[in-house]
């Protein structure tokens, strides 16, 4: 045992479809006992080799939460032991895994909700163009909001298609060289005439927005696929903190707003003689606007920087895909494919992201109203920059309890705080036995409620008596928001599609999201507040139906599993497939009433991954002939598996042409003795 290697790093494997290989009819137990080490890994098999999610409940409870707590106590050892080595140590890992995968995000955040942020400043100063359209067009003041978002979905769209056909690493790239340039419009944005001005500055929103609608497909694929790392998939740490990965670069744009804020609040003071109060001059606004834009160009030309020559790795997986599928540009195969099997999964991803997007708007609903009436209608604009500080504050709070707990703090505390209720357990994205699917059904459904019993009690909650609570059911929505929909609708958008076409639907789900931020935009302009809480909460319950029904729960699958299905099923052979993939867990209540599920064979599969396993060890044994003989292509993508003498012997021993690939025969039900 002491030769073994962990194989789980290895870059997805598909089934092998061509060979001569016979059936293996012998295994000794040393033998078994090596394949079962690489091939049912203890994070997700307990001892007896049975997968995690076919154990009884009691016994599925028992391993998950023993599991999570043994990680829980291994990632602190180690937090600790790197304290001791540096006390900055473990920031900088934080900076390395958490922040620079997510920098382009919290950039784009930063700029982003700037927008809103800055629009009551103008609007304060500039009375006759941005408040009473005298001397501004109007139809350029509402295109400020418009525009962005149709720039961000042409980018989502043409972005997500082009890190599929170019590669992740260029429309990493592309994404920041646009941000950069759009935020250089942004500071030098200028015109003759105030309404010049206001041109400029909408079409300077429309190009950087591109770039940020870019953001979303390239930023969730690359931290899927480990860009900033290694390019691999499929280790222990990607099975058991994917969700928490990626999330965690989706919630610097939680940062980027918080940032955004605090630099809007501290500029005025700056620039309007340390008062907040108006009257606001035209200099202190233009100050305090093309600073608080200059200061993300700067780290926008750095991430520039980073992703030309820090990230080289970023396009591996997708490298590799496109090389097992013998593809070198756009996979249209792969795309037809995924409406044709994956198409329930597509109406879950977008639909969900479009409803979600209605209550992240509508969010802002609650702010108007009970800063109105908290600061008797003063003519200040810090009360409402306070108040979102304190918001953003509380959306992070939701994003961290999401994806950055220990595991240990989620059902293995339940038994000895249940007495308790003050001790509720914090639900994570990765566990197990709550996950992504249940997340975002609960994040839905508190929206909803606390929506709809603000909508039907309005003069009730709005009154000066009673808007401390309606104030309160303003952050538990923007809370629950985050510690849901809007967290998951991130992850799963990349994460149920595989890698040829991951981009694309992630883009398209993103898109979808933004056009659902573009109904509330209109939408709200031509309804009576009173009748917006009464249309919002209804999306919530169209968003939990959705989840319910087409979403499949990926909480603790392989993403190597979901890509040996895809070779399946690219090849015309999908109920061949007997993985766990297909386990009814990890399958949408759509899916499964359509039979999907009956073809998981735990058994059978395991006689299969060995069959697969083999056809690469022998391509790699030809790859070794291939370089001494000096025919090898050093461009040429490949797995970089290092092979345990344990299994090279077992391979050799029982393969009659070690250079040709063999053929996996164990479709018709053969087993191993």
């Amino acid at each position: 045992m002491a030769h073994i290697q962990d194989y789980g790093p290895a870059a997805p494997h598909g089934p092998d479809m061509d060979g001569t290989h016979d059936p293996i009819h012998t295994m000794d137990d040393n033998e078994r006992q090596i394949f079962d080490y690489l091939i049912k890994p203890d994070d997700s098999f307990n001892p007896d080799g049975v997968y995690w999610a076919d154990l009884p409940l009691t016994k599925r409870i028992g391993f998950v939460t023993a599991y999570d707590g043994k990680e829980a106590r291994r990632e602190l050892s180690n937090i600790w032991a790197m304290f001791k080595r540096d006390p900055l140590e473990p920031f900088r890992y934080y900076i390395r895994n958490m922040v620079i995968p997510g920098a382009g995000l919290g950039l784009e955040g930063y700029v982003l909700f700037s927008i809103g942020n800055i629009k009551p400043l103008f609007q304060a100063v500039f009375v006759n163009c941005w408040s009473k359209a005298k001397t501004c067009n109007a139809t350029w003041i509402d295109a400020v909001d418009y525009m962005e978002i149709v720039g961000i979905i042409i980018g989502q769209m043409l972005v997500g298609i082009l890190g599929d056909w170019l590669g992740r690493r260029w429309g990493l790239i592309q994404d920041a060289t646009i941000m950069f340039l759009g935020l250089v419009m942004l500071v030098c944005a200028w015109g003759t005439t105030l309404n010049g001005w206001v041109i400029c500055y909408t079409w300077s929103l429309f190009f950087y927005g591109i770039g940020v609608g870019g953001e979303y497909p390239m930023t969730a694929t690359s931290g899927m696929e480990n860009a900033v790392g290694s390019g691999k998939v499929s280790t222990k740490e990607d099975r058991l903190h994917r969700g928490r990965k990626v999330t965690s670069a989706f919630l610097m744009q939680g940062w980027g707003q918080f940032f955004n804020q605090a630099i809007l609040i501290v500029a005025l003071l700056c620039f309007h003689h340390g008062s907040g109060n108006p009257p606001y001059s035209e200099v202190a606004a233009q100050w305090t606007y093309r600073i608080s834009f200059a200061i993300p160009a700067v780290g926008t030309l750095w991430l520039v920087y980073f992703r030309t020559f820090k990230m080289r790795a970023a396009g591996k997986q997708l490298a590799a895909a496109k090389k097992k599928s013998k593809v070198t540009g756009y996979d249209t195969q792969s795309l037809k494919l995924t409406f044709t099997y994956f198409g329930p999964r597509l109406i879950a991803t977008a639909g969900c992201w479009y409803c979600n997007d209605i209550f992240f708007y509508g969010n802002k609903l609650f702010q108007s109203e009970f800063i109105t009436t908290i600061t008797n209608d003063s003519k200040s604009i810090l009360p409402g920059w306070l108040y979102n500080l304190i918001n953003v504050g509380v959306s992070l709070c939701g994003y961290y309890l999401a994806c950055k707990l220990p595991s240990s703090c989620s059902f293995s505390t339940f038994p000895k705080f249940a007495a308790d209720p003050n001790h509720l357990p914090a639900f994570l994205i990765d566990n197990k036995l709550y996950g992504r699917k249940k997340m975002q059904m609960l994040g839905f459904l508190m929206c909803f409620v606390l929506f709809v019993v603000p909508g039907f009690h309005y003069k009730y909650y709005t009154s000066k008596a009673h808007v401390k609570e309606f104030q309160a059911m303003y952050f538990l929505s923007s809370f629950f928001n985050q510690f849901g929909p809007n967290a998951v609708t991130f992850l799963v958008a990349a994460e149920v599609y595989p890698t040829p076409i991951r981009a694309t639907a992630h883009g398209f789900s993103a898109a979808c999201g933004k056009a659902g931020a573009l109904t509330a935009a209109v939408l709200y302009n031509y309804i009576p507040t009173t009748e917006k809480f009464h249309v919002v909460p209804w999306f919530g319950l169209v968003g939990m139906v959705l989840t319910l029904f087409f979403l499949p729960d990926t909480t603790g699958l392989d993403l190597k599993e979901q890509e040996r299905r895809w070779q399946y099923i690219r090849a015309g052979r999908e109920f061949d497939y007997h993985g766990v993939a297909v386990h009814p867990k990890h399958l949408s209540l759509y899916e499964r009433l359509r039979g999907v599920g009956k073809h998981y064979d735990a058994e059978l599969d395991y006689q299969q991954k060995i069959e697969e396993m083999r056809s690469d060890w022998e391509a790699s044994q030809a790859r070794q002939i291939q370089e001494k003989a000096g025919h090898y292509d050093d461009d040429e993508v490949h797995d970089d598996s290092v092979w345990s003498s344990d299994v090279s012997t077992y391979f050799e021993k029982t393969s009659r042409s070690p250079n040709i690939a063999a053929k996996e025969k164990y479709g018709n039900g053969e087993t191993m003795q």
